[in-house]
């Protein structure tokens, strides 16, 4: 059996079907019954455990044959990330007192990079895992194409989309979600010694250009682009409620100076299947299923 934490997400959801599919067992680690209903029944079985509690966590990670670790996403941390922190500590508590026989655990492009940025939490999350002496697989996933759902009202009914990611002809390390737990499901059935990296993107690298004619395609009528001064970004993201906007902005500093890249270290970059098409499509699929 495989514990899967964040299985209410696309990485964690595309995981645990493709554990399902393989006709391996899974083990839905939720918040609440209410959220692993619909897992329970795929056949999961279900632990309830808040990512902060020790000890309903060590009780998930037990007796499986390896864990699916991923740290909630926060947009908007206070200096020096200490909500992530505290989840972190509780993560690597439980996995020590539970010493499941692996962990395939979710990280980012740039985990290594020392310059503080919204994906140091990741790094913060390796650093600390990696004092456990257990086979763990740290999953370096690219910029997530799914980012695009912020964009589809827009490009939908305005024809115009706003990009942070500049310049627009610059390509960009992405990948779909569904790649990402295709490959997690592959790692977890592995056998491995030690800590290792994989690196994971796309088939090719995507300009912020590439999105919009994508859009275009889609949806039938023409999609066009425009960079967000930098110079707004700070009073922008606070206008929309971020109060510790330094973080995220840093982030995109670094894709777009390059400084957050995959680490130069001889670990091989994997490449995904999933084309950028494919996910709006299915963006477009799921919004209109709601």
């Amino acid at each position: 059996m495989f514990a899967v934490t964040g299985i209410t997400g696309q990485v964690g959801g595309a995981l645990a079907r493709s554990l399902l599919a393989a006709g391996k067992d899974v083990r839905a680690v939720v918040r609440n019954a209410q959220k692993g209903a619909g897992w329970a029944v795929r056949g999961c079985d279900v632990a309830i455990a808040e990512m902060n509690d020790v000890n309903a966590l060590q009780k998930a990670f037990s007796n499986v044959e390896g864990v699916f670790v991923m740290l909630p996403s926060n947009f908007d941390p206070t200096s020096g990330f200490p909500e992530s922190r505290q989840t972190i500590a509780a993560i690597r508590a439980a996995l020590k007192a539970a010493q499941p026989a692996k962990v395939v655990c979710l990280s980012t492009i740039g985990a290594q990079v020392t310059r503080t940025n919204l994906l140091s939490q990741l790094g913060i999350l390796e650093q600390e895992l990696g004092t456990l002496a257990m086979p763990i697989s740290f999953l370096r996933a690219a910029w997530f194409m799914e980012n695009a759902a912020w964009d589809l009202a827009a490009a939908r009914e305005d024809g115009l989309i706003a990009s942070f990611l500049q310049p627009l002809d610059k390509p960009a390390p992405m990948v779909a979600t569904a790649d990402v737990g295709r490959v997690a499901a592959e790692l977890l059935q592995q056998t491995w010694n030690g800590h290792r990296v994989v690196n994971l993107e796309g088939p090719r690298r995507i300009k912020p250009l590439e999105i919009a004619a994508a859009f275009s395609k889609v949806l039938g009528h023409t999609v066009q682009v425009e960079a967000v001064p930098r110079q707004t970004w700070e009073s922008l993201f606070t206008s929309q409620g971020t109060k510790n906007p330094t973080p995220r902005m840093q982030m995109l500093d670094g894709f777009n100076e390059g400084w957050i890249e995959f680490e130069n270290d001889g670990a091989p970059v994997c490449k995904g299947e999933v084309e950028l098409e494919a996910v709006l499509q299915a963006l477009l699929a799921r919004e209109g299923e709601q």
